[in-house]
């Protein structure tokens, strides 16, 4: 049996277990198993145990509960909460300016979490009423929601990135510094979008009223500083790593004390808050490490089957395309595979095939690291089966229905198109802070 027809068969039995509904870590890790046995016999086990084993050693994934602590320590104490009661003050009286305040809400959300799911969750239970019943126009906030939370696996600590750095075998510091300047720009082009468009159609955002206008300059202040209380804990942790002070892990350790110190000083901090943040750390973190673990082990069996070279053969040779056609074309599969798949398993169905053929056609995979969380992003932002779509209509009101959902990302996935083509053509807009900062 040829290279190309035991990779197709491998991918082909993949995406047949997770349409059954498998959990993904056991559809991939499965999968790996069985054709490592049926291809190299009882030899093939050693596969699981060394992947377990540069799991256990790479130090940087240290960082993983550290920032999802940090995350769930600031949602639970409801210091988070203080962010749109910030933007809520200072923004409300300009056209939009609540729909504004919410992608700015949702930048910090990301430079506290690093998951978009966390940014969703945060904007429907605590921004979207807040716009509705202020008279915004139910697609325009449900689009500026699901947009601004995409910004989550992009904005530094991204969980998704330290996950990408593992399987490529990339440094996180420079994916996430990679992050920075898309990110923003991605926030930039949709705060200039609502800006405009609200300038034009000042019925979708409308400003507040003088009624609720009616606070003094020292309350502005107050809600001011504590709203900035989360971007001054993201700062004391990302400063002295950038600065070379401190490394990646002692940072989030830095970052995920800082919280749990906010939280005990503000006395938002009580058993129930702890019990749940440690919870859902444990769960997501232990999720992840299963994740990673298939994934090393699925792209093992690839490694020694030598598709990659296979592929990238078929590819260039007998195709005949160049290098640009071929990631254009990647990047293709990720919007397809995003209708019924979420970032993290696309990342490790792919990865074991994509980010070795990254390399041989001579792309950075730094700055492809970031193309994959764009691209992915806006995979499941689009229907038919967008992921993001599902997790709106969950935590959407009754009066939110799925043609709404469907209808409000369209502007947003433009944006995002637009922004990924950006990026393609001008590289540099995510490589010159690493390349700044690292001196290369």
């Amino acid at each position: 049996m040829s290279q190309e027809l035991i990779a197709l068969l491998m991918f082909s039995s993949l995406m047949l277990m997770l349409m059954t509904g498998q959990r993904v870590f056991g559809a991939i890790g499965g999968i790996a198993a069985i054709a490592a046995l049926a291809l190299w016999g009882t030899g093939g086990s050693n596969i699981p145990f060394s992947a377990a084993m540069k799991v256990m050693k790479w130090y940087p994934m240290l960082t993983l509960p550290m920032f999802i602590f940090m995350g769930y320590v600031l949602s639970e104490s409801k210091i988070a909460d203080d962010l749109y009661k910030m933007f809520h003050v200072w923004m409300g009286p300009v056209n939009g300016g609540l729909a504004i305040g919410t992608i700015g809400l949702m930048v910090l959300i990301s430079a506290m979490n690093g998951l978009s799911v966390a940014g969703m969750a945060i904007g429907a239970t605590i921004a979207l009423p807040e716009l509705l019943k202020r008279g915004y126009d139910k697609r325009m906030v449900t689009g500026v929601i699901q947009a601004g939370s995409s910004l989550g696996i992009l904005v530094p600590p991204s969980v998704v990135l330290v996950l990408y750095a593992m399987i490529a075998r990339q440094p996180v510091g420079q994916l996430w510094l990679a992050g920075v300047m898309p990110g923003l720009m991605m926030a930039l082009l949709f705060i200039l979008y609502i800006a405009i468009r609200c300038k034009i159609q000042p019925q979708l955002g409308p400003a507040l009223a003088d009624d609720n206008r009616d606070i003094t300059m020292s309350e502005k202040l107050g809600l001011l500083s504590a709203g900035l209380l989360p971007l001054g804990i993201f700062f004391a942790m990302m400063f002295p790593f950038i600065k070379g002070w401190t490394s990646l892990v002692e940072s989030s350790a830095i970052g995920a004390m800082t919280a749990f110190m906010a939280a005990v000083v503000k006395r938002r901090m009580n058993w129930k808050v702890f019990e749940t943040s440690v919870r859902q750390t444990l769960a997501i973190s232990c999720m992840f490490m299963w994740i990673i673990l298939a994934a090393l082990g699925f792209g093992a069996v690839f490694d020694g089957l030598g598709a990659v070279k296979a592929i990238e053969h078929l590819f260039t040779e007998q195709l005949g395309l160049d290098p640009w056609t071929i990631l254009i074309l990647m990047q293709l599969s990720f919007l397809l595979m995003g209708t019924f798949l979420d970032d993290t398993a696309m990342l490790v169905i792919v990865a074991p095939l994509y980010v070795p053929l990254v390399k041989i056609l001579g792309f950075d995979l730094i700055w492809y690291g970031v193309l994959y969380t764009i691209t992915t992003q806006i995979a499941y932002m689009t229907p038919p089966f967008g992921y993001n779509l599902f997790l709106m209509r969950a935590m959407a009101p009754p009066q939110i229905g799925l043609k709404d959902i469907y209808a409000s990302i369209i502007p947003f996935v433009g944006i995002m198109v637009l922004a990924l083509a950006l990026l393609m053509i001008f590289p540099q807009i995510a490589m010159w802070l690493p390349n700044y900062v690292y001196g290369k």
